[in-house]
């Protein structure tokens, strides 16, 4: 068999209206719609940008694919494994086929004392709005206002993640 192309494999990401919204239910959505990744996509274009090994357990699911740009090619996709996954934005150039940045952009993590929730929006102006929030995973959940972190971040001309 031969290499997959990296345009075959941005064919795999679906072209979705913005803004959209990436919360716990979003990858249920799309997971209707989108066929699942070929391992052999995720072998070759996946797993060299992921930070940490991915095993048997690991899944990946194509989310998006962010409008054509001639700087950068852009995709978002949903990682999962024990105990956390994740949204993460990522962006390459589109002569090389190298990653120019990625970010995680929202997801659910528990490091055995917490549970860190994260919601994001991306709008059409390639602006990603993310809101944090953490909860003791014993007893019941708290939500604090205070204990929540918001953040914006830009995707540059470039295809830099810029957080501003």
């Amino acid at each position: 068999m031969s290499t997959p192309t990296f345009n075959y494999f941005l064919e795999q990401f679906p072209d979705l209206e913005l803004p959209l919204t990436f919360s716990e239910d979003t990858v249920r959505t799309i997971s209707r719609e989108t066929p699942p990744l070929p391992p052999a996509l995720i072998a070759e274009f996946l797993i060299p940008i992921e930070p940490g090994m991915a095993d048997e357990l690991t899944e990946f699911i194509a989310c998006l694919r962010l409008p054509e740009n001639k700087a950068y090619a852009g995709i978002v996709y949903w990682r999962a494994d024990l105990l956390q996954y994740h949204y993460t934005l990522a962006t390459f150039n589109p002569e090389t086929n190298e990653l120019i940045d990625r970010q995680v952009i929202a997801g659910v993590s528990y490091d055995g004392e917490e549970v860190t929730q994260t919601q994001a929006i991306l709008n059409d102006n390639m602006m990603i709005y993310q809101v944090s929030g953490q909860a003791n995973a014993e007893g019941e959940y708290d939500y604090k206002a205070s204990s929540s972190t918001a953040r914006r971040f830009q995707i540059a001309p470039s295809g830099k993640i810029i957080e501003l």
